[in-house]
């Protein structure tokens, strides 16, 4: 097994530190092998989302001199190098072939994460759930594909479980950053969600629309819902540990959700998000779901309606 540099690794975990109090978390549960790819892996697609979006760590703006369809195209080249052994001198892709490597993760998989950042340089338009749900797959869902690979699940029906999950957090994190991503000029509520509620997709940010919008989001984290207790099914297969990680990031990004559907039209007044203790407390139930699922019975059954990954 090969062991990654200590820079690289460094980089890497102050990447988690700066850019996900969340995943930082629920990552504490794994084993430090584990430990050491999951946070690798962020990394590699903290640096591509800010590469992307000209920000830092997810935040603020970064003057760059390339646009950011010429910036994609050298990520796009950069990720397939890696593949093929060419040394970088950035951290974040020395650490992703590094993970890519330990894990055998096919590179189609990247290559779709990159496809759904394509979506938001390209202001691709969603009109219906099924083109919200494709992007939450390439943004989202693809990433809990690769997750579930570096906790060694090789089963389809687990990685899909773990695409469903993914695309729970995608789901949450657009109902949270509604007001946020309008004011870029991104929407990726479904219009046709927006058109029956009666909101005008160009005035999604104006007060009168609040409750309207809230009503939007509220039929958007029911979607949700399903996505999150399908991951049940894939924790069951997962090590421990492993599943116990699982079980807290589910725990904290539902809990998002339910928050904003509880603020209602006053959702966005103040960014939604867990405090350190409800993430202890998170980080508690995950290990006790964990442990159910030691003990589970027979699986639930997939919901019909549930959006299915590309193979």
């Amino acid at each position: 097994m090969s062991t990654p540099a200590p820079a690289v690794l460094g980089a890497s975990e102050e990447a988690i530190a700066k850019g996900s109090k969340s995943f930082a978390a629920a990552a504490r549960l794994f084993g430090p092998r584990m430990r050491e790819d999951a946070v690798m892996l962020y990394a590699w697609c903290r640096h591509c989302d800010d590469v992307v979006d000209g920000q830092e760590l997810g935040h603020g703006r970064v003057a760059r001199a390339l646009s950011p369809a010429e910036r994609l195209d050298g990520l796009y080249e950069e990720t397939r190098n890696a593949y093929r052994g060419a040394p970088s001198a950035h951290p974040a892709f020395a650490a992703f072939a590094e993970v890519v490597k330990r894990n055998d993760i096919p590179e189609r998989y990247p290559l779709q994460l990159l496809e759904g950042f394509r979506m938001d340089v390209e202001d691709r338009r969603y009109e219906t759930l099924d083109d919200t749900l494709t992007y939450c797959y390439h943004v989202a869902g693809v990433v809990g594909v690769m997750m579930a690979l570096i906790m060694g699940a090789r089963d389809d029906v687990v990685l899909d479980r773990a695409s469903d999950l993914g695309l729970g957090f995608q789901l949450t994190n657009i109902a949270r950053d509604v007001m946020e991503d309008a004011a870029i000029g991104r929407i990726y509520l479904p219009a046709s969600f927006l058109a029956e509620a009666g909101v005008p997709e160009a005035e999604i940010a104006a007060r009168e629309h609040r409750a309207a919008v809230a009503g939007v989001v509220a039929r958007l984290l029911d979607v949700a819902e399903p996505y999150y207790d399908q991951a049940l099914i894939g924790m069951a297969a997962l090590p421990f540990r492993a599943a116990a990680a699982v079980g807290a990031a589910r725990g904290v990004y539902r809990a998002i959700g339910v928050e904003v559907r509880k603020r209602g039209p006053k959702a966005w007044d103040a960014r939604v998000s867990t405090s350190t203790a409800q993430k202890a407390g998170f980080l508690a139930g995950g290990l006790a779901q964990a442990l159910a699922t030691r003990f589970k019975g027979a699986p639930l059954p997939r919901s019909a309606h549930l959006w299915t990954r590309p193979q």
